[in-house]
């Protein structure tokens, strides 16, 4: 064999190994016209990466819908979504998953989703003012979930806590399916001037390039190949692609970073988030259609003699590449330095649409950067899809096959105890909820996270939603009911839902029958956000999450998780879940069926998995939730809360413990007592209303055409259903609040 075969062999070995195909290798020949070097192998295996280049993807994200009519930004224009929200301001939105590093080391995992989720936000000009998380974990009699959910929380906490930004409302579910991989999924909002906005862009030829923040070290290094493939037992080894955060210096870099955005000095200025230095130049100039020579020997690092390619893939934290106007370089300088922060010209913007890398003035790499990124010269694939054999097999489920249990208040007990609908104070006390003073849900429990926009008039509702269960079972009616939930949760606490943000995680694409599910949740997507007027803003994809032992594959539940933002246009809209007063009337919105498909009733009491999902009819959701809306702005009704988990049991429950209040409700008699108490059918709000608003509350309801019902009245303690006693709301203030940390600490 000669020398010259051999180089090559170990070229295409190494590809294979950073997770390209041997189809994409001899694609790169062709690109460059020679077989590439391992750095610009390298630069290729991260950019076409399924975390960078969404290459498995992208024809189906084409597909939802991207216009409304708050949009500012479309989806992948920017770091982040933007939208209009009155008043010369405009809310920059996004959700990104941390999951693969979360699953090996959750502290640090969690922790740099957190402070990077932020720097996309900034790097655009906002001021982050709020933060959301949507966190999926295993077994909780585990030890190793329990050692996943402590690290995740004190790292999102510690970060966060830190940083200065509040938790302003998030969601937290257990399922087996996520014992090995769990979701940690980071969704941050910031406010800022519409004309203010910092471009992801790199343009005029001779503009120096500027790294600033901290210095790079060889932390993330290949985080996004790491990303994009399972995890199996030899994933351990990858740990050095977790990166390490220091909220304090973000927090520097945040306030460095909107100095900055008001100096006249920018080009375009992009975060370093997924293949680090690789990443930003190649992303800014093929937006900006020019090239960019990049000196690597001047980056400041944390570690000596660092090599060319790890300078590149270095996924350290709190950096961003600063693209400066010709002339303006002291007034950067200048700013960072008042913050105490690295800030050094590592290149130049030039004339065409290559970018070069040097080490000590040697070429290190030369690549054409529109070759390698998203819309580019990134390949695409349209991946075979199949309907898995158990769908048909679950619509089968009948309810008349499942018993109903004689003491319904043993169940009603379990519900309220049980980890996927008790309280998850033992998790968000660790957060705070209250800096920066804009929390408005504190102190006045809502459906959705209520942030004070000072100085306005105006509030903003914002939630991340989804019950990965219901997207199991039928991932195109699951999604499209996600939507609906986060819409009506904007909705019951006084909102106009305005767009979406979304974090789609899934199994392995090249299995079809994940894809199917893929392909089924980017459908109801569709559909519901049409439905809602609610267009996608961008978000993240994150494939392979599964683990792979002896050649079997275990892929999460699909999970395409919902972050919505809403307009509370007068503050005074603003609706709480909680009942306010003894004898005010209770009501059910909506229809309630005789189903139990997917509750976590049937799932978790009477251990049953193999059900499809209740039946959803979106023109009637969308009509209860127009109802709604014109209930609170006339003024009519005291509470509103919807009806998700654990049925309108819980509902109840919920609205009745905030001000330990009870309640003396009938159920429907066409309908079975458990279906009807805790059976998880959408399009459904709880209402509460005085007495004496009665009689104007149903003026508008019948005029509606939206089914509505009489439940009974608030009491002063006690619950009574169907005139059995179901005890105190100080027996389900106790289970509700404290099971959780009971488990935990068992």
């Amino acid at each position: 064999m000669s020398l010259e075969i051999a180089n090559d062999l170990a070229t295409v070995e190494q590809a294979l190994e950073m997770g390209l195909l041997e189809d994409e290798f001899n694609r790169i020949i062709e690109i460059l016209g020679r077989t590439p070097n391992f750095c610009e192998l390298s630069i290729f295996g991260v950019m076409w990466s399924e975390h960078c280049s969404y290459k498995n993807s992208i024809k189906w994200l084409k597909t939802l819908p991207k216009d409304g009519p708050h949009m500012l930004v479309e989806a992948g224009e920017e770091n982040a979504g933007l939208v209009d929200i009155g008043d010369g301001l405009a809310c920059c939105f996004k959700i990104e998953s941390h999951n693969h590093p979360s699953a090996l080391e959750p502290y640090q995992g969690a922790a740099t989703g957190v402070g990077g989720i932020n720097r996309d936000i900034f790097t655009m000009g906002a001021r982050p003012i709020a933060q959301l998380n949507s966190l999926r974990f295993g077994d909780i009699t585990l030890d190793r979930t329990k050692w996943l959910v402590e690290g995740v929380t004190k790292g999102i906490g510690d970060y966060g806590n830190a940083f200065g930004i509040p938790i302003v409302g998030g969601e937290v579910f257990f399922d087996d399916c996520y014992n090995t991989n769990p979701l940690v999924n980071a969704f941050s909002a910031g406010i800022m001037k519409k004309e203010d906005m910092i471009s992801a862009t790199s343009s005029g030829v001779g503009n120096p390039v500027f790294i600033v923040g901290s210095r790079t070290g060889k932390d993330g290094i290949h985080g996004a190949s790491f990303a994009s493939k399972d995890i199996t037992d030899d994933s351990v080894d990858d740990l050095p692609a977790v990166q390490v955060g220091d909220p304090f210096q973000e927090k520097l870099l945040l306030e460095a970073t909107l100095e900055l955005a008001q100096t006249d000095a920018i080009v375009g200025m992009q975060d370093m988030g997924a293949a680090g230095i690789t990443c930003s130049s190649n992303e800014m100039s093929a937006a900006g259609k020019h090239g960019m020579d990049l000196w690597l020997d001047r980056v400041p690092t944390r570690q000596k003699d660092m090599h060319d390619w790890e300078i590149l893939l270095s996924e350290s934290q709190e950096r961003m590449l600063v693209v400066v106007k010709k002339g303006q370089e002291d007034t950067v300088i200048s700013i960072f330095d008042k913050w105490d922060l690295s800030c050094e010209e590592i290149g130049v913007v030039t004339e065409g649409e290559r970018v070069r890398y040097f080490m000590h003035d040697e070429l290190v790499a030369d690549v054409p950067c529109a070759d390698l990124v998203l819309g580019g010269g990134a390949p695409i694939y349209e991946r075979s899809f199949k309907e898995p054999s158990y769908f048909k097999e679950w619509k089968k489920f009948n309810i008349n096959t499942v018993e109903q249990p004689e003491d319904l208040v043993q169940v009603a007990k379990f519900l309220a105890g049980h980890e996927n609908i008790s309280s998850k104070r033992w998790i968000y006390e660790q957060y705070d909820s209250m800096v920066g003073t804009v929390n408005m849900s504190t102190n006045f429990p809502t459906d959705a996270g209520i942030v004070n926009l000072k100085g306005t008039n105006k509030a903003l509702a914002m939630t991340v939603d989804c019950n990965a269960r219901m997207v199991h079972a039928d991932p195109e009616e699951g999604c499209a009911m996600a939507v609906a939930e986060a819409a009506r949760n904007i909705v019951c606490s006084g909102g106009v839902p305005s767009a979406i943000t979304n974090c789609l995680n899934f199994g392995n694409p090249y299995n079809p029958e994940v894809y199917w599910q893929f392909v089924g949740a980017i459908k109801g997507m569709s559909k519901a956000c049409s439905k809602f007027s609610t267009p996608v803003t961008g978000g993240n994809v994150s494939f392979y999450n599964q683990s792979v032992s002896d050649q079997e594959e275990a892929p999460v539940f699909p999970t395409p998780t919902i972050g919505m933002l809403g307009i509370i246009e007068d503050k005074k809209h603003i609706t709480s879940l909680a009942f306010q007063g003894k004898s005010d009337l209770i009501y059910i919105i909506g229809e309630s069926i005789n189903d139990i498909s997917s509750s976590e009733y049937l799932a978790s009491y009477h251990k049953i998995k193999e059900s499809s999902v209740p039946n959803f009819d979106l023109d009637m959701e969308y009509r209860v939730q127009t109802i709604i809306t014109q209930l609170i702005r006339a003024n009519i009704i005291e509470s509103a809360h919807d009806i998700s988990d654990g049925g309108l049991f819980i509902t109840l429950i919920e609205s009745a413990m905030c001000n330990n209040l009870g309640f003396d409700i009938t159920t429907h008699s066409d309908v079975r007592e458990d279906a009807f108490l805790f059976g998880e059918s959408p399009s459904r709000v709880v209402v509460s209303v005085t007495e004496t608003g009665e009689d104007e509350f149903l003026d508008m309801l019948s005029v509606s055409g939206v089914p509505f019902l009489l439940l009974g009245h608030v009491t002063k303690r006690e619950i009574r259903i169907d005139d059995q006693i179901f005890g105190n709301i100080d027996d389900y203030k106790d289970i509700y609040y404290n099971s959780l940390s009971k488990k935990m600490n068992s």
